[in-house]
């Protein structure tokens, strides 16, 4: 059956016809970034590019035509065609050496360090991801794997390292929206990202010295002067049985005026496994964003406003009554709730809303120097909803609220061969724990201060040799007040150490305002060579602190989301992390190749670790405990692209990190297992820009992982018995394949469609995940296919 399918996908895409004699192709910068309302005209026709840079001339005669390619700020581009059939150009276009007497200034997010490579996601894995998370468009590269709660919950682990070891910068704003748990996920639209950059380690020092994993960084699309443009994406998938629709707009013009506006909605009902429903996983969103700036000469104005709306289901199956049923429920490899599918969202579930607001202001200050300042302010709501009865029952047992201004000032100067970048900024954040859920919280009202300042410089050293260096300086503060159970208390043996933090008594309960101060150093050397033939060879020693976040220091509780009882540890200390990389990258003219190798030391490495069960009013959840050791983390990441010929494209690329928990000679848990992923490309431009790909997924089982069973009991026959919890054995490795295909069409003079069929997991293969941290009551969602619509005007 499976074969059938792709041959009537294969047969249907082939039957579209062509036109001769139509020159087609694409307008790039040197950056490779699309050169959107780009002139190109013949004596004949003329057009302009579409917002991916490209375009289309049809109905050209035979014989020798001249045509020109010109940009605003660009040096025009004069060719020469013999036209005996269809041709295709990937024109690049230079910067005019003169000096224009209008500019626009702005910050070049993508240039995070000279001597650390950062891999780019493509525009068209953005807009195939248009229906999932940020985290899932980044997974095309490699040494980027996913941490999952169930099928909606999806955050980025790059080089065996997540959650707040990974900042998420947007638009130059660090994105603050409580990230620090397994299961919250970046609180962005996936639709309304430009470009997307992933830079493995802590060379970003601008944007902080915690980036021990490293960062993602996003930039919004860039708008030329002079432009109306707009795109919309529909799609429908079968897993979840809904779609989602986005819109974006964008216009400007020469007297320096730009906007934009971006709108999203998401509707899924559960999804599904090979074998059953996934209960109570369905998910809704509504965002948006948009931006007005004005830019005249050497100066440009900005204001920035984007809202993240989302309800997500939390899977039923993850929360039980009783212990004995959770026991069986992870050793019988069966969920305990199976219902039918529902488009409805029932407790427990998650509501989050996040909003930024950015001013900004650029100013370039002569012909080699600028200056960029902003303030963000960002408020995230975050309710959790748990099973509860009566008068309680629609509300929310974790309630939220986390109010976050930043300002920011960063200085650019260059010289012949030395750049220099220094920075200052300030964070001020409180977040606002509701009592009036009934609940204890999980993570306490708290009010937060940080302070940093940066340098960054580098230097060509001669046309082969490049060397940068910085360093970076954090202050931190954060006080809390925070409600003990007057057992949980006694338990963790805070007595001793903390008696001197309590301020109050009620009931049962100590009344607590625990205080932390941090000043830490971070900074980072590297060298880029070039040698030989267009390779290159980057070097990377980075040093990077990160304090405990809140959940590491403070959880206490039921985390309704996951299913789980979190417990923090006043007494952790800060991560110092010490990292080495080397990249070497090699490009001929038909293929290219990246190895990427790297060395990380992790003194006082926080995890979470799995102890045991806990029976509550609630039900019976397991219990994991945050814990610190010293780490070491070695790895491998390599990647390659080779074009076979004008048609058919090969991609490879492999992921490997082994994790050594130092101090008691065990693998660290929660380890990406090695990873293998490999697509073969079909294309022909003169069909359409058709698109025919198949990817091929391999997952190994992780055979390092440590011993963390534990004993309990259950009851059988009326009687308890002693039974061992098996949380530590990965699961079976797996092999998944997804099928991509597309083709093009124009359907105004000046707008296009194309239409996009793909299928994930085609064989419906049924596997658990080591990386979901719900495994342990599900599989992984089935065979999902997808039928999406984009319409560029």
């Amino acid at each position: 059956m499976r074969y059938l399918i792709i041959l009537f996908f294969l047969l249907w895409f082939g039957f579209s016809g062509f036109s001769q004699y139509t020159i087609s192709g694409k307008i790039t910068n040197e950056n490779n970034q699309p050169l959107t309302g780009s002139h190109i005209h013949t004596k004949y026709i003329s057009v302009a590019s579409d917002p991916i840079g490209e375009f289309e001339l049809k109905g050209l005669p035979k014989g020798e035509l001249r045509v020109f390619i010109s940009y605003i700020g660009y040096a025009t581009k004069d060719t020469l065609i013999s036209l005996t059939s269809d041709v295709f150009l990937n024109v690049q276009l230079k910067p005019l050496a003169t000096t224009l007497n209008e500019v626009t200034v702005k910050q070049e997010l993508d240039k995070t360090s000279k001597t650390s490579t950062s891999h780019q996601v493509k525009k068209e894995a953005i807009e195939r991801a248009s229906t999932q998370s940020l985290a899932d468009a980044l997974k095309e590269v490699s040494g980027v794997s996913l941490l999952k709660t169930g099928s909606t919950i999806v955050k980025p682990i790059i080089n065996g390292l997540h959650s707040s070891r990974v900042p998420v910068i947007s638009n130059q704003v660090r994105l603050e929206d409580q990230q620090w748990g397994t299961e919250h996920a970046p609180n962005f639209d996936i639709n309304a990202a430009g470009r997307i950059s992933v830079i493995k380690g802590a060379s970003g020092l601008q944007y902080g010295g915690d980036a021990v994993g490293g960062l993602v960084v996003i930039e919004p699309l860039i708008l030329a002067k002079d432009t109306l443009f707009g795109k919309t994406i529909i799609s429908g998938v079968s897993n979840g049985r809904g779609g989602a629709i986005s819109t974006s707009l964008y216009k400007g013009n020469q007297e320096g005026w730009r906007w934009n506006a971006l709108a999203t909605y998401k509707y899924f009902g559960d999804r599904e496994a090979p074998n059953y429903v996934l209960s109570n996983t369905g998910n809704r969103e509504l965002n948006f964003s948009g931006t007005l700036s004005y830019s005249k000469n050497n100066y440009e104005l900005s204001a920035f406003y984007s809202f993240y709306n989302a309800e997500i289901g939390i899977l039923s199956a993850a929360h039980i009554g009783n212990v004995t049923d959770l026991y069986n429920s992870i050793q019988n490899q069966q969920p305990y709730v199976i219902d039918d599918f529902t488009y409805a969202i029932k407790s427990p579930k998650q509501a989050v809303q996040h909003h930024v607001l950015k001013l900004n202001y650029n100013q370039k200050l002569d012909e080699s120097s600028s200056i960029s300042t902003f303030y963000a302010l960002q408020f995230n709501h975050r309710e959790e909803f748990d099973l509860r009865r009566g008068d309680n029952s629609n509300k929310a047992a974790l309630d939220l609220e986390l109010a976050t201004h930043t300002i920011q000032s960063d200085y650019k100067k260059e010289w012949e061969k030395l750049e220099l970048k220094a920075g200052v900024n300030g964070m001020f954040q409180n977040n606002f724990a509701n009592p009036k859920t009934g609940v204890r919280p999980l993570i306490p009202t708290y009010v937060r201060f940080d302070a940093g300042l940066y340098g960054i410089g580098s230097y060509e050293i001669n046309e082969k040799l490049t060397m940068e260096s910085g360093l970076r300086y954090d202050f931190s503060t954060i006080e809390a007040t925070k409600y003990y159970l007057k057992s949980r208390w006694d338990e963790r043996g805070y007595d001793a150490d903390f008696a001197s933090i309590i301020v109050g008594e009620s009931g049962n309960q100590w009344l607590t305002k625990p205080s932390f101060t941090f000043h830490n150093i971070s900074g980072s050397m590297g060298l880029r060579y070039d040698f030989g033939t267009d390779w290159k060879w980057f070097n990377n020693l980075s040093l990077s602190n990160r304090n405990p976040n809140p959940s590491e220091f403070f959880s206490d509780g039921l985390h309704h989301s996951s299913g789980q009882v979190e417990l923090g540890d006043l007494r952790l200390k800060k991560e110092t992390s010490l990292k080495f990389s080397s990249s070497l990258v090699k490009k001929w003219t038909d293929f290219s190749i990246e190895i990427n190798p790297y060395v990380h030391q992790i003194t006082n490495y926080m995890f979470l670790k799995p102890i045991g069960f806990e029976t509550t009013i609630r039900g019976a959840f397991p219990v994991w405990e945050f814990q610190q050791t010293d780490a070491r983390l070695v790895g491998i990441d390599f990647n390659s692209q080779w074009n076979i010929n004008k048609n058919w494209l090969h991609r490879f690329s492999a992921a490997y990190v082994k994790g050594q928990d130092v101090d008691a000679n065990q693998p660290l848990i929660d380890m990406p297992p090695l990873t293998i992923s490999t697509t073969i490309q079909f294309k022909k431009p003169e069909w359409n820009q058709l698109i025919l790909e198949i990817q091929s997924e391999s997952v190994f089982r992780q055979s390092r992982y440590p011993d963390f069973n534990f004993t309990t009991n259950i009851v059988e026959n009326g009687e308890l018995v002693p039974v061992e919890v098996d949380v530590s054995t990965p699961p079976k490795g797996y092999q998944l394949f997804h099928f991509y295909s597309e083709m093009k069409f124009k359907t105004f003079q000046k707008a296009d469609s194309s239409i996009a069929f793909s299928v994930q997991n085609m064989f419906n293969t049924t596997y658990r995940d080591y990386l979901n941290r719900q495994r342990f009551f599900v599989d992984e969602m089935g065979r999902n296919i997808q039928i999406q619509l984009k319409f560029n005007y």
